[in-house]
């Protein structure tokens, strides 16, 4: 039977990387994540796509020709592909994010 709801707190913390963790609910396809970024996160430049939406806090992400700073309430919509490829600045001491991708 689907469960509709995700409760993110059964689900354990992941860290991939210093200064990222991460809690995943995947289905299909599809994976829901919400995510926590420091500012130990290592500059890093990133060619998946990302769809979601700012929780709290402030990151600047800085794209081939440009930089822009996301804060809570914003959307996020990057496509996959090294023309899309981008970094992450976190501003404030943490970012809280819930990303929808594709697994």
């Amino acid at each position: 039977m689907l469960n509709y709801k995700i409760n993110f707190n059964q689900i354990e913390w992941e860290s991939p990387i210093e200064g990222v963790k991460c809690k995943a609910y995947n289905y299909g396809n599809k994976r829901i994540r919400l995510i926590e970024y420091t500012k130990e996160m290592p500059p890093h430049w990133c060619e998946k796509g990302h769809y979601g939406l700012i929780l709290e806090g402030e990151i600047e992400i800085e794209y081939t020709n440009q930089k822009i700073v996301y804060k809570k309430g914003d959307g996020v919509f990057i496509p996959d592909g090294t023309m899309h490829k981008h970094k992450g600045r976190v501003i404030t001491e943490s970012v809280k994010v819930i990303f929808i991708e594709d697994v």
